[in-house]
């Protein structure tokens, strides 16, 4: 049975502009490896309305699961609540449960829930809500895009909300053999033996330390015995 697959959509300007790296994609890669759940495509785009929602469609279409981070904040240029409520022909509009959660939030600490915060709160009709225990300002699910935020701290705590509702596959596993061979003596038998491999991925990282070439040679697949024994192989063709 194969796996469940999903695609990641990136969103703002801040990333494509250099000035904040991206590391939510490592994360999410991570833990979907482990839930059993092929990460097959991710996107960045910028702050455009029609470029996310194009994004959106496209990719909600392709994959079992989307997952968007940023633009879901306070700012006239958090826009990827807007975007997925037009991506569905989805109403959009403040929601008491939302406001709810972020109007108490406001209140304990002491601080107005000003014009701007209540923008946090506008869910598309039909969602439902992704607990964020760390600024409560919840994300939200439509169809089968999750919408996250994009602060690190925010997006890991909204994925750990996530993925336990999730069904999985089997998960991905991947051993790793060292070789101090150049990639030009190495590419010919390892070409051979990944096509007597169909089942595994096989992929080779090159490395230079002081001065010598060498490569990461990284074979991953479900099936842990199946994957052990072609290690062995693979040992063999290189020791």
């Amino acid at each position: 049975m194969t796996n469940p697959t999903a695609a990641m959509l990136v969103i703002g300007d801040e990333i494509l502009s250099g000035r904040t790296r991206d590391a939510n994609m490592h994360y999410l890669a991570g833990q979907l490896t482990q839930a059993g759940i092929d990460l097959t495509e991710v996107r960045v785009v910028s702050d455009d309305a029609p470029a996310i929602i194009a994004a959106i469609k496209a990719l909600s279409a392709a994959y079992t699961h989307v997952f968007t981070s940023g633009g879901i904040g306070p700012t006239h240029d958090d826009i990827t609540a807007d975007c997925v409520a037009a991506a569905f022909d989805a109403p959009i509009d403040v929601r008491a449960d939302a406001a709810a959660l972020l109007q108490a939030h406001y209140d304990s600490k002491g601080q107005e829930f000003n014009t701007a915060r209540q923008r946090m709160a506008r869910i598309p009709d039909g969602a439902t809500l992704i607990e964020n225990p760390v600024s409560i300002a919840p994300g939200f699910r439509m169809h089968n895009v999750h919408v996250m935020a994009g602060v690190p701290s925010i997006f890991q705590a909204m994925t750990a909300s996530v993925l336990p509702t999730l069904t999985g596959g089997a998960p991905l596993l991947s051993r790793t053999l060292q070789v101090l061979r150049g990639e030009g003596d190495i590419a010919g038998p390892l070409g051979e033996f990944a096509q007597q491999h169909p089942d595994l991925s096989v992929g080779s990282y090159p490395f230079q330390t002081n001065g010598a070439y060498g490569a990461n040679l990284v074979v991953r697949g479900k099936d842990a015995a199946l994957l052990d024994a072609a290690m062995i192989e693979l040992a063999q063709i290189f020791a």
